[in-house]
């Protein structure tokens, strides 16, 4: 055999093997990390620090911790990765204008919708809320399969029981390889009558019905949705493009100065940066009409204050602040999750369903455990009789 077809050899040889890799790492990336389980909606780093909470017994009706002590037990226990990632999930899960139901209670500075960041760990606490709590019921009655952690020291869970389908109540949002999953949240009470409905076998239960019920996404700024055909689609086929307003109304003064009030923003906006957006766009004179420009939020919410100037209209004000800043944005619904360890695009029956279908499996499996707790107890009382 000639060196030249050796080498081609060798070189093919490579080349499968970096493809095998590259596959195997790619289905690490999509399983493992940054795509939700479509039962429980959640991503691997999520469910690990809820579960270390649930185990420690930092729970809503105990006192707060330090999040250092939560990212120390679970980095040491179930999630070995760098502690500023551990951290930035917890933050997130425990800031209102991120999360529609947010899952972790925080104390002190957990960050603000101006970008500010939040403090470092070891001066936050924190604790499970309620609605955590509800996502972790029953799983000391193996309700959920449980494997081993990465040292095979302790057993964590494959997935949580989840009595509430947070898939769609706090949406997901995570970039893996070759595919991405863009899941807007929903109001609980919506999704709740949706799944009451739709598991009633008289009912029909397609997108129409449905989006009676769920008249589309409810994020955690407000904001209003633009027409329905995005969400139509997105429901539908599991893409679909939304596109999203500030909240505004008009006021009067008592000198009849007309001015703008902004109260609601589109999700994920930055709101100092937003202002700072439209300052520079009143300087540069692409927006004109704009005489005054303030930020009074306070604690009670939102309140931006636009002074128009005499004689502009405040419709036509802004009418162009939709179209140069992220007052209005568009927002690309890709519902992908994880079914049967497989990446997947979702319509809305099928999230319905398939969380149906996880709770079935979770209240079976908690029956019989009872039923065999119950039978032990039997025996022994049979003996001592």
């Amino acid at each position: 055999m000639s060196e030249v077809t050796q080498e081609r050899i060798d070189l093919i040889n490579i080349e499968d093997e970096m493809q095998r890799a590259y596959i195997d790492y790619s289905m690490s990336v999509i399983v493992g990390r940054a795509l939700p389980d479509a039962r429980d909606g959640l991503k691997p780093g999520n469910r690990r620090i809820l579960y270390a909470m649930k185990e420690r017994g930092w729970t809503h009706s105990k006192a707060y911790v330090k999040c250092a002590k939560v990212v120390g037990e679970v980095i040491g226990n179930y999630h070995p990765h760098g502690d500023t990632a551990v951290y930035d999930t917890i933050v997130r899960m425990a800031q209102d204008f991120a999360m529609r139901g947010m899952l972790i209670d925080g104390q002190g500075n957990f960050g603000s919708i101006d970008g500010d960041r939040a403090a470092a760990y070891r001066y936050t606490e924190c604790r499970l809320r309620p609605l955590a709590e509800e996502l972790l019921a029953d799983i000391d009655k193996n309700t959920v399969d449980m494997r081993p952690n990465f040292d095979e020291s302790l057993m964590e869970p494959a997935v949580l029981p989840a009595r509430v389908p947070n898939l769609l109540v706090n949406g997901s949002t995570g970039i893996a390889v070759g595919m991405a999953t863009n899941i807007p949240p929903h109001n609980l009470t919506e999704l709740m009558n949706a799944f009451l409905y739709s598991i009633v076998p008289r009912h029909q239960a397609d997108i129409a019905s449905l989006m009676e019920l769920i008249p589309g996404a409810d994020f955690p700024t407000g904001g209003t949705i633009v027409g329905k055909q995005g969400i139509y689609e997105a429901y539908t086929t599991g893409r679909g493009v939304i596109r999203i307003r500030a909240k505004t109304h008009t006021e009067t003064s008592k000198e009849g100065r007309e001015s703008l009030i902004i109260t609601e923003l589109p999700f994920m906006v930055n709101k100092a940066m937003l202002l700072e957006k439209i300052a520079e766009l009143v300087r540069q004179k692409k927006i004109d009409g704009i005489s005054d420009l303030r930020d009074e939020s306070d604690r009670k919410g939102m309140r931006v204050y636009i002074q128009i100037k005499r004689g502009d209209n405040p419709d036509v004000v802004l009418s162009n602040l939709y179209k140069h800043t992220s007052m209005q944005t568009s927002f690309g619904i890709n519902m992908l999750a994880i079914v049967d360890r497989q990446p997947k695009i979702l319509a809305l029956p099928q999230v319905l369903e398939f969380f149906l279908q996880h709770r079935i499996e979770v209240v079976t499996r908690r029956t019989r455990y009872e039923l065999q707790q119950a039978e032990n107890r039997m025996h022994l009382l049979e003996g001592l009789m």
